[in-house]
């Protein structure tokens, strides 16, 4: 025990939190660059403010909910040990707080900001750690259920499925229930082409995400005895391979090129620990191409306005990763083992079904409550009108 909360764990996992709070500026530049100029101060108080919202839901509720721990406690317990449990609480926040970032990319540019508050504070609070007690904590007997039916658990060492999965799942009833943003699709069949607003943001948020995911991915064994160079090696080849295949099936398009490495590096969460480096290459690959032609058919074919494509990218390929990891994870196959396939593909299958379930309550509720986007005026202003009156004097209106 004492090993196990010794100052060097604390320092270690401090470190993986901050490199995950660091991806939240990725997430946030990513969607500046990609939504339209009006709406680009919109997209990053919403981001900021999100993370917010998300720790006090995560602090207060979902963490206990999730591993039965809560801080009502004296400062005296809650630093016992040198506090690992504090920073092991601040790490898997960062986790948490990805859903409603992940979400804020699908329903950019014409959600309401409060109603948004509010579905952060519920997914986080309530629907997100249901589904990650299950998986990283063995509640209501699902991990044991598995084992004794096929023999092993389900595996998700860093998240294809617990957070990414989750997300993209989650928003895609948010971007349903929300509609289309107004001129997306004419009456006509024709799409009107909304361009990133930034490429350079674009690829700044991109390169911010993929330097922080090495934290999200190596800094998910928790405790320094159990790090593995491994997990940073397949996190780099998923990458890879994830950019090289968006590239091509992409035709060269910055917008797919940069998200080609994100694909990857969702898909090589859950098995970074079990894969052999070229099966981690295969798993990026298949990721990236599997965001491309997603997100084509997402946009133009299903007129589905997920604007940043986090449906395809987070919620496709995570559970794409998810299912692999029972794959390219066995023996067979050059893994290391221990993982079977059934387990992947069912707890696949049910976060799916509470992301969807989940969001859909939220989403719905909302909708059919305090109303989820904005009318036609204030959505061609380009900002929640809220929002405006943060920094508005008398003196000067914002011009965004």
């Amino acid at each position: 025990m004492e090993t196990y909360q010794s100052s060097s764990n604390v320092l270690f996992i401090l470190l993986g939190a901050i490199m995950v709070l660091a991806m939240h500026a990725g997430f946030a530049f990513l969607e500046v660059g990609t939504v339209r100029k009006k709406n680009q101060v919109n997209a990053l108080v919403k981001i900021l403010t999100d993370f917010g919202v998300s720790t006090v839901a995560y602090f207060f509720v979902g963490y206990s909910i999730a591993y039965g721990v809560n801080f009502f406690t004296g400062v005296d317990t809650l630093m016992e040990k040198n506090g690992y449990e504090l920073t092991k609480f601040f790490f898997l926040l960062t986790f948490a707080a990805a859903i409603p970032a992940i979400i804020s990319g699908g329903i950019a540019e014409r959600a309401k900001f409060n109603p948004q508050l509010i579905a952060t504070f519920l997914l986080v609070g309530f629907v997100y750690p249901f589904y990650e007690g299950i998986a990283w904590n063995q509640a209501f007997g699902v991990q044991a259920w598995l084992k004794a039916t096929f023999g092993e658990e389900f595996h998700d060492f860093a998240g294809s499925i617990v957070v990414h999965a989750m997300g993209g799942w989650i928003a895609l009833p948010a971007v349903l229930l929300l509609g289309a943003r107004h001129g997306r699709y004419n009456k006509d069949g024709q799409i009107s082409a909304h361009p990133p607003s930034s490429i350079p943001f674009l690829a700044l948020g991109a390169w911010i995400l993929t330097v922080g995911w090495f934290g999200f991915n190596v800094m998910s064994a928790q405790t320094l005895d159990k790090i593995s160079g491994l997990v940073a090696l397949n996190s780099l080849m998923a990458m890879v391979g994830g950019t090289l295949v968006a590239l091509v099936a992409g035709k060269n398009d910055p917008g797919f090129l940069h998200n080609g490495p994100l694909a990857g590096l969702v898909a090589v969460c859950a098995g970074s620990d079990l894969m052999h480096p070229i099966g981690a290459l295969v798993v990026g690959g298949v990721a990236g191409g599997l965001f491309v032609v997603m997100f084509t058919l997402v946009q133009n074919r299903w007129k589905i306005d997920d604007v940043l494509g986090v449906w395809p990218l987070h919620g496709m390929c995570g559970a794409w990763g998810g299912i692999a990891a029972g794959i390219f994870g066995s023996k067979a196959l050059g893994g290391a083992g221990g993982v079977a396939f059934m387990p992947q593909l069912i707890m696949t299958a049910m976060a799916i079904g509470v992301a969807v379930l989940g969001g859909s309550l939220v989403y719905g509720t909302l909708k059919a409550t305090l109303g989820l986007r904005l009318d036609r005026e204030e959505e061609y202003d380009g900002a929640d009108i809220s929002i405006h009156r943060i920094t508005a004097t008398p003196e000067r209106e914002p011009n965004w």
